[in-house]
């Protein structure tokens, strides 16, 4: 990023850009990502980060990559050519991985949890028991690099990045594992040693066939169902769903997972009312 006086121009309309899913307010609706944001906030960048909502909720971020333990992004603003944006954290180092891991073993609830998709609240006061932050403690953490001549720190272009990936990490709490070094399936190995969960090891009952009878298919009644026992939610929802992670395309109102767990408990539901009406 070059430094200097530059005169200020409009922004190109980007075409084909990412949609922010945050139309007006903050970004970041579940815990982890609005701790991103309010990292960021704490860090001054009140100003910059208005700019870069503005820019994320026009889709002026044309892509936005988090597969590779850092962030890649094009944003296109006032010239013909996008910028380049880079973004990552300072990684831990592996005696202060062996710090974490050690503690988070103490605790199989949080264990759990993780397993599950989910990034529990305490997890924070593990990595400060460990004496790390696992959010940013300090803007020099943040290393963010952009293609454009802007000499704020951040650009708007990075800013905008900064909102979107809040989003991201609603998506997939893991991604800020990823940016500290250590991937989803590199963290869930090493805390279970590569065992799977109890919800993974269940083998698949083919349930019985449907009983034929053709007086009933001819005359429109209703056939019993088969009586294999009650419906029941599965322990953990959508295991092997959790285990894939984030769909990269999804921009549902909802999280992929958690839309797909609320259509599978209606449909159990609608299920069991269909056998108590039928028994």
């Amino acid at each position: 990023m070059s430094w200097g006086y530059y005169k200020p121009t409009r922004r190109k309309e980007a075409k084909g850009g990412i949609q922010a899913r945050s139309k007006r307010g903050a970004f970041g609706e579940t815990w982890w990502g609005r701790r991103w944001m309010e990292t960021l906030e704490s860090f001054g960048m009140e100003s910059r980060l208005a700019r870069g909502r503005s820019y994320a909720r026009s889709g002026q971020v044309l892509t936005l990559d988090c597969t590779s333990g850092a962030v890649a992004a094009t944003v296109q603003g006032s010239q013909s050519r996008p910028y380049n944006i880079t973004i990552s954290l300072k990684d831990f180092t592996g005696p202060e991985w062996e710090r974490v891991i050690e503690r988070l073993r103490a605790e199989p609830s949080l264990i759990a949890r993780l397993l599950g998709g989910e990034l529990p609240e305490e997890i924070e006061e593990v990595f400060q028991a460990a004496k790390l932050s696992l959010f940013p403690a300090r803007q020099r953490e943040i290393q963010a690099e952009c293609s454009c001549p802007d000499w704020g720190d951040p650009c708007k272009h990075t800013a905008a990045v900064f909102c979107l990936l809040a989003e991201e990490l609603d998506r997939d709490p893991f991604l800020i594992f990823a940016l500290r070094g250590k991937g989803r399936e590199e963290l869930l190995t090493t805390l279970t040693g590569g065992v799977v969960t109890q919800a993974d090891e269940a083998p698949f009952e083919a349930p019985e066939p449907l009983p034929t009878e053709m007086l009933t298919f001819w005359e429109g009644r209703v056939a019993a169902l088969p009586s294999t026992g009650g419906l029941h939610h599965p322990p953990l929802s959508a295991p092997l769903l959790h285990r894939l992670g984030p769909f990269p395309f999804w921009r549902g109102e909802l999280p992929l997972a958690e839309a797909l767990t609320l259509g599978l408990n209606t449909a159990t539901e609608r299920l069991s009312l269909q056998r108590e009406e039928t028994t």
